[in-house]
């Protein structure tokens, strides 16, 4: 009977997006869509220090899509090493961002899917932990804190409060401490 009453909400509930792996052909839509949504000063953060010049992690590269085609969301993650660990080993992790919605499709639930689409994504690829840097009101809600980025900086400025992870394996960033590094794949030009 359940089986039965989730497909007839299904059937009056139309689906407006849907999310997929990003492909080369959405390269434009993207970065206009990044240039509307985060302004001009976007390529001036911190976060983009460690993006810069690299490939995002594999299969960690997401965008939603309307029901004509059209890019209208993106969520990317970026390997990173998490300082070290009390052995003083690199601490491999995910930097996720940028998060970015059309606003006209805006207060859809677009974020959250993308957000819930990247996080199991990561999880199921067998990486320990996401970080981010982002509104702490937002990101709670699916398990992202300060707590755990409190020994670990940002190359460059960036607000203590708004720095958060996620830890998708229990314990993974107990002791990290030090600063973000790019670690992913360069781009070749």
């Amino acid at each position: 009977m359940a089986a039965v009453l989730n497909s007839v909400r299904a059937f009056f509930t139309p689906q407006t997006f849907h999310i997929e792996a990003e492909n080369p052909g959405d390269v434009v839509a993207r970065e206009n869509l990044l240039d509307r949504a985060m302004g001009p000063g976007r390529r001036r953060k911190s976060s983009e220090k460690l993006r810069k010049g690299r490939i995002p992690a594999d299969g960690l590269a997401l965008v939603a899509r309307d029901n004509d085609g059209h890019v209208i969301g993106t969520v990317r993650l970026w390997n990173v090493e998490a300082g070290v660990t009390p052995e003083g080993l690199p601490l491999p992790a995910l930097l996720l961002g940028p998060l970015a919605v059309d606003s006209l499709h805006e207060g859809k639930g677009i974020g959250a899917a993308l957000m819930r689409a990247a996080i199991s994504e990561a999880a199921n690829r067998g990486h320990g932990a996401v970080l981010l840097v982002g509104d702490a009101p937002y990101y709670e809600r699916f398990g992202f804190f300060a707590a755990k980025t409190q020994h670990l900086v940002m190359p460059g400025p960036f607000e203590r409060h708004r720095f958060l992870a996620l830890e998708l394996k229990d314990g993974w960033l107990d002791g990290a401490a030090g600063m973000l590094v790019a670690s992913g794949r360069k781009l070749s030009y």
